[in-house]
Parts: C-alpha cells; sequence; structure tokens
C-alpha cells in the first residue's frame, strides 16, 4: 500500500483543544504528518500549519501521520524543555483508543522490543536481541462482530508501537495501510487509531492536567 501512496492532507482551520502562555494543545487529523516529510511534496503538516497561526509554536513530539489526537506544542523555550523532559523521563499518561481486527481478550500487555524494518523502513518489527524496551496495555471497551474497540495506554513512545504491538497479538488495527491486510486493511477508510488523551505537568506551576480529543470514529 505504501508504494502508491499519495500524500493529500486534510484541509481546514486548526482545531485549537487549549492555549495558555506556554502551551498549544491541538487535534490533530489523520492523514496530516506532524513534521515536514523530505519531498518537497510534503511540507504541509501539523507543525507548519500551527506555526503559521503561532509562529512561537514550538516542537515537542509527533503522531504517525495517520494517527489523530491530541498534539501538544510549546509557547516557548523553556516550556519545550520542560515538556521534552516529561516525554523522556515517562512523566506523561497517554491513552489511545482504537478499533482492532478479531476478539483479544479483555485486557492485556505487551512487552515487545522494536527496531526499524529497515529494508521496508518506515516499517517497525519486533526483535528482542537489537530492539528497544517497549511496552504497552490495552483494555477492551466494546466489540462488535468482526473487531473491538479497545484503549490503549503506551508507558515507552517508539514509533508505530501501538500498532506493531497489536499486530504481534494477532489484532491488527482496522485500515493501517503499512501492517493491515485483507479484510481488515478494508474495514475502515483510514487507520483507526486516535490519540485520546495526554496528561502532563503544567510547565507553569506543575499542575497536573489533562486534554482529550474526542475519537472521530
Amino acid at each position: 500500500m505504501q508504494d502508491s501512496f499519495t500524500y493529500a492532507p486534510p484541509t481546514g482551520p486548526l482545531d485549537v483543544l487549549h492555549r495558555d502562555e506556554d502551551l498549544l494543545v491541538l487535534n490533530k487529523p489523520s492523514g496530516l504528518l506532524s513534521v515536514p516529510g523530505k519531498a518537497v511534496a510534503h511540507a504541509d503538516c501539523l507543525e507548519t500549519r500551527a506555526k503559521a497561526d503561532f509562529p512561537e509554536a514550538l516542537l515537542v513530539h509527533r503522531l504517525d501521520m495517520d494517527t489523530s489526537g491530541v498534539m501538544i506544542f510549546a509557547m516557548n523555550k523553556a516550556a519545550q524543555r520542560h515538556l521534552g523532559l516529561q516525554f523522556e523521563r515517562r512523566h506523561t499518561v497517554k491513552t489511545y483508543e482504537a478499533l482492532v481486527w478479531g476478539q483479544p481478550e479483555n485486557h492485556g500487555e505487551v512487552d515487545l522490543p522494536l527496531i526499524v524494518d529497515w529494508p521496508n523502513r518506515p516499517l517497525q518489527m519486533v526483535d528482542h536481541e537489537r530492539g528497544k524496551k517497549a511496552h504497552s496495555a490495552w483494555e477492551v471497551t466494546a466489540r462488535e462482530a468482526s473487531h473491538a474497540r479497545v484503549r490503549l495506554r503506551p508507558t515507552t513512545g517508539r514509533s508505530h508501537q501501538l500498532r506493531v504491538h497489536m499486530l504481534a497479538i494477532g489484532h491488527v488495527i482496522l485500515g493501517d495501510r503499512f501492517y493491515a491486510t485483507g479484510e481488515a486493511l478494508q474495514a475502515a477508510p483510514r487507520l483507526c487509531l486516535h490519540a485520546l488523551s495526554l496528561e502532563i505537568y503544567h510547565p507553569n506551576g506543575g499542575e497536573r492536567v489533562l486534554f482529550r480529543a474526542g475519537c472521530p470514529f
């Protein structure tokens, strides 16, 4: 699927969830890059759009292009350093919502190390010898005939982590053009993975704050 991909990101104004002197919290649409790609055709991204409206906005973290949901920017260098350390030290709490193929157990954890699959990048793969530690927990919140709705809580932040972890336990995310095939790929027009909420310490004062974006699927 990735070989025939044409980048055609959605248009429309920024979906601003929160803004103050230190933070800009946006709801990223599926299909839009977080940061510019290497190709000129891939210049449009959430970071570029954010800076067009808020020139002081600074990147803190990323979401996969196909993933939607809560993405936070800093509004000054001090806030950027503060937030960056929170992500590095795993002081953030990230919750995702997804639709996965099949019927997983009611809840569980995946602890499988990941590494880039170099011949097929940007794909990632499980590698017990060279991979970096990656841990995810899941909980089923609803079931349909062919799939289940799950809440996912990654404690690490590896590239494609939730996508590969769900694949590894036999329950690929619906509409995943990289990892799904057949019915699971055709079951949705987009990757059914959404960054539902992000909890952090506010850079100014340290209060614990939670930002949320409703799931669009």
